[in-house]
């Protein structure tokens, strides 16, 4: 069966490339390579761990998730009569811009407020989220390597970049079952103090830079 790929969903999971760095279609279409295509993310997503993470998330966080939900209805009934008020006083006739103008303005920062506390109480189940998460990228090109060599592909893409393919191109299965047996499951709970990678590698560029020797400074002589 022949298969229209789409694009692949937005995420910060980098595609693999095995072997060659990418080559123009034309080339491809020349060579011998075998070339097969894996959807990063939806393996990720699909993958043992990631799904027993999501479930076990569930129980571990109710508490902030319950907490959250809580305090999201509690906004909400505070914001609702404003925008109501709002939304009848713009429309009456000669109404006050400057008094509309305000009354955005208060329920804009209510809403602002809002979010970043719904945000800090949910901060520990967002860690955790990026926890797991990076437990799984941490073995994706092994995953991605090993399923290419046993099925001898030695070229592999992204869906975002093919137009069209044969179904027997895709290597989401095998790369998938690659995956769960290297993580089958990961930790749910990041230790303390940790940190997504990315912030991470801010600190150490950050440490780095203040830790660096100043130049010398280059004096002029008279």
């Amino acid at each position: 069966m022949k298969t229209l790929l789409k694009p692949a969903f937005a995420a910060a999971l980098a595609i693999t490339a095995i072997a060659s760095p990418a080559v123009t279609a034309p080339v491809m279409a020349q060579s011998n390579q075998k070339v097969a295509v894996v959807n990063v993310p939806a393996v990720v997503v699909n993958s043992s761990a990631y799904q027993t993470a999501q479930t076990q998330r569930q129980t571990t966080y109710a508490a902030q998730m319950q907490q959250a939900e809580t305090r999201r209805t509690a906004l909400q009934g505070q914001l609702q009569p404003l925008i109501t008020a709002f939304n009848a006083a713009r429309q009456q006739p000669n109404a006050d811009q400057a008094a509309l103008q305000q009354q955005a303005s208060q329920i804009q920062q209510m809403q602002q407020a809002g979010q970043a506390e719904l945000q800090q109480i949910l901060a520990p189940v967002a860690l955790s989220q990026a926890y797991v998460e990076e437990q799984i990228q941490d073995q994706l090109n092994t995953a991605v390597e090993n399923a290419a060599r046993a099925q001898g592909v030695s070229l592999v893409i992204s869906p975002d970049v093919v137009l069209f393919a044969e179904a027997t191109h895709n290597l989401n299965e095998a790369v998938l079952q690659q995956l769960n047996t290297l993580i089958p499951s990961a930790q749910l709970v990041p230790p303390q103090g940790w940190l997504p990678r990315e912030m991470r590698e801010q600190q150490e560029a950050a440490a780095a830079a203040t830790t660096a020797p100043a130049p010398a400074a280059s004096g002029s002589g008279r």
